[in-house]
């Protein structure tokens, strides 16, 4: 595992329940700024070993091809999902919504 990997799975293992982040917000906490399609990338090979579900887009979008199952995990951790995004503000408690939860 690349630097790189392992940085960015450290990032998702601290990801309690009901936090939700962007690709590009893992990719800066990790070190590495801009590099929000490789964070992906190392999502969609993980095989559901890392926290997939608290991971959207910078619009809030839910994983392409994978809405209903991504929805149905936010949920059950409190996060409401409408139209298939996280809106701003969606999450239990004081994790609200992408770009909320991670400091910068």
């Amino acid at each position: 595992m690349t630097g790189f990997e392992q940085a960015v799975v450290g990032v998702l293992q601290s990801l309690r329940p009901g936090e939700v982040v962007t690709y590009g917000e893992v990719a800066a906490e990790a070190g590495y700024p801009g590099r929000a399609r490789a964070v992906g990338n190392i999502l969609a090979g993980s095989d559901g070993d890392l926290p997939f579900w608290r991971v959207v887009t910078a619009t809030g979008r839910l994983v392409p091809g994978h809405e209903e199952e991504h929805a149905r995990r936010l949920r059950a951790e409190g996060v409401t999902v409408v139209d298939g995004r996280v809106p701003a503000g969606a999450g239990p408690g004081e994790e609200q919504g992408p770009g909320s939860v991670l400091p910068g």
